[in-house]
C-alpha cells in the first residue's frame, strides 16, 4: 500500500470495519445500512480505493455488476418494493460503492431520492413507521439470502 492509499484508507468512512458485514470476498464488501428509515438498504463497496468504474478492468466491473445485480434480485424478491435505487455517487466519499435502496410509494420521500426532504404529513409517517416495522421482519430472511446467494461468487 502506498503513503497515498493508506492515508485514504486511514480517512475513508467505507474501509474501516463493516459491523453490518453480510458478505465479502477479496475484492469486495457487502453491507447493510442501518443508519436509515429505509429498510433493506444495503451497499457494495469496493476494497481498493478508486473513485469511478472505469478504474477497474474488466472482469472486476463484470464481478462487481454481478454481486449488484444478485443483491438486488433478492430485495426484489423478499421485500417486493415498488422500486429499487441503484446508485454509485461517491461525490462526498470518493470510494466505489454502490448504493442499492428498495423504494416504496409509502416511504416518507418518494418519488424523490431518500436524501430528499421527507413529507411532514403526520398521517404518512405514521403509515410509514407501522410499513417499516413489517418490512423489518423480512430483514433477516434478506440478509441470509445474501449471504447464501454470494457464497459461491
Amino acid at each position: 500500500m502506498t503513503s497515498t492509499d493508506a492515508r485514504l484508507h486511514a480517512t475513508c468512512p467505507l474501509c474501516g470495519p463493516a459491523p453490518a458485514l453480510l458478505w465479502e470476498d477479496a475484492h469486495l464488501r457487502v453491507i447493510r445500512v442501518d443508519n436509515t428509515p429505509f429498510p433493506g438498504y444495503i451497499r457494495v463497496i469496493w476494497r481498493r480505493h478508486v473513485a469511478e468504474m472505469t478504474d477497474l478492468s474488466g472482469v472486476e466491473r463484470d464481478h462487481l455488476m454481478q454481486v449488484v445485480y444478485r443483491v438486488e434480485t433478492l430485495q426484489r424478491r423478499i421485500l417486493q418494493p415498488d422500486k429499487i435505487n441503484l446508485a454509485s455517487l461517491g461525490n462526498q466519499v470518493p470510494h466505489l460503492h454502490w448504493h442499492l435502496i428498495p423504494r416504496w410509494r409509502a416511504d416518507p420521500c418518494f418519488p424523490d431520492a431518500i436524501w430528499a426532504p421527507g413529507r411532514d404529513d403526520p398521517a404518512t409517517q405514521s403509515a410509514w413507521q407501522r410499513w417499516a416495522q413489517d418490512l423489518a421482519a423480512r430483514l433477516p430472511a434478506l440478509y441470509d439470502a445474501i449471504a447464501t446467494a454470494l457464497q459461491n461468487t
